[in-house]
């Protein structure tokens, strides 16, 4: 029986250096008509860099292909890679955004990460690429 007193431990967050592009698999647009695609990912997971606790939020993805789309399984899987990462908010949505952006050279696209409210206090976090920037 553990002792009241004795802290339990923990297991440190993983750092944001495991986190790989590698099962992104982009899929040819083929109607060269201009849309806008908006993912919506309600269950985003990561840990609190200082703290170790977890971070809950949703991650929004708006672009406008360029001659790529992404392809929805592997774009879960990408971001299940979160789920035990130490991160800021700040972060993790700036990193979001150049990954995809790098492997679907968009013509734009926008990631929001919407977290829930910790301490009360809610954060939304936005980060944009532009083809021409």
């Amino acid at each position: 029986m553990e002792d009241a007193n004795e802290k339990t431990t923990k297991a440190a967050p993983e750092s944001p250096d495991i986190i790989t592009t590698s099962m992104l698999e982009p899929l040819s647009y083929e109607w060269g008509r201009k849309i806008e695609v908006v993912i919506s990912q309600p269950e985003y997971t990561s840990v609190c860099p200082r703290t170790g606790l977890p971070d809950f939020g949703c991650i929004t993805i708006q672009y406008t292909p360029g001659s790529h789309i992404i392809e929805l399984k592997s774009l879960k899987y990408y971001l299940l890679q979160y789920r035990n990462v130490g991160i800021f908010y700040e972060n993790a949505v700036n990193r979001i955004l150049e990954d995809l952006a790098a492997v679907l050279r968009p013509a734009e696209m926008t990631v929001t990460g919407e977290f829930t409210a910790r301490g009360g206090i809610a954060t939304t976090v936005r980060a944009h690429y532009r083809e021409d920037e």
